[in-house]
């Protein structure tokens, strides 16, 4: 025992001393290389990426016997709307579900490793999970990869301390409020729940609420569109209301806008004849409903 203590002694002083020599908190030393690599890159006529703008509207309140979760289905590129009705609530466990915003990918597969974490942690402690490690979890990974990954989450659920629902910033900030919106409609929805909340509301009413906040972010913001889906979460279990509402439904065209020839009257008329030889032609009827 004591050779042993003998020969381990030095390898057990090194790595103490390299330990003792690692500076705590923030580093910052590769601000200035990161520095110097941007500005390297500006003369040779590249720049940094900017900050992506998505778009959508998510929200949540804390009602009379749980956890109301409410989402918007519209997924953009750029200005170009991707789907118009993608899922945007996902399941982490048995009562506690989470909103995503920002980046669709980044948040789906966020999601998708918080429900596999706290599904073996549920295995590893024989215990149902807590709506608060959850959020633990997920703040401690996007706060890890300092704003890269882009998701904006709203987590609620039910578990045996009650109800509770947690935003979380994508740099790992977090909150804990009654209500909460996050997206580029936030703005909107908020306004609906700052006049309108009251603790402990009933169940209909809070699914109001809900649908008309997120509905608010639908006609307030170019990014945020089509259906509502809503997600109530109570300690007897999950109602998932795909598609609640549909409040862009479109309507039908109340008259006829034909015009007869004639109607705008002609001031010059030039007629150029051109020379040309018809190859191909098709004739393809625009679609104008």
């Amino acid at each position: 025992n004591r050779k042993l203590l003998r020969k381990s002694a030095p390898n057990m002083l090194h790595s103490l001393n390299s330990y003792a020599l690692q500076p705590g908190g923030f580093s910052f030393e590769n601000s200035r290389r990161n520095a110097v690599l941007e500005s390297n890159l500006s003369q040779a006529g590249y720049k940094a990426p900017n900050a992506r703008k998505t778009g959508t509207t998510i929200a949540g309140i804390v009602y009379k016997d749980g956890v109301i979760l409410g989402a918007d289905t519209r997924a953009t590129d750029d200005m170009v709307v991707a789907d118009k009705n993608c899922m945007k609530i996902h399941y982490i466990a048995p009562k506690i579900y989470c909103c995503g915003a920002g980046v669709a990918a980044d948040a789906e597969i966020t999601t998708q490793i918080m429900s596999s974490n706290v599904e073996l942690h549920m295995l590893n402690t024989g215990r149902p999970p807590l709506v608060a490690m959850v959020t633990r979890q997920l703040k401690q990974m996007l706060f890890r990869y300092q704003g890269h990954v882009g998701s904006s989450l709203i987590v609620g659920g039910v578990d045996v301390t009650g109800a509770h629902l947690y935003s979380v910033y994508p740099h790992g900030s977090y909150d804990k409020l009654p209500f909460l919106t996050m997206g580029s409609g936030a703005a909107a929805a908020v306004s609906v729940f700052e006049d309108r909340f009251k603790p402990n509301m009933e169940l209909e009413e809070a699914k109001q609420l809900v649908r008309d906040a997120i509905a608010a972010g639908i006609f307030c913001d170019l990014g945020s569109g089509s259906n509502v889906d809503l997600c109530v979460i109570t300690e007897a279990g999950v109602e998932y209301l795909r598609g609640y509402d549909k409040p862009t439904t479109k309507g039908k065209r109340e008259g006829q806008y034909r015009y007869k020839t004639g109607t705008t009257a002609v001031l010059t008329k030039t007629v150029t004849p051109l020379s040309l030889d018809v190859v191909n032609e098709s004739v393809q009827i625009m679609d104008t409903e």
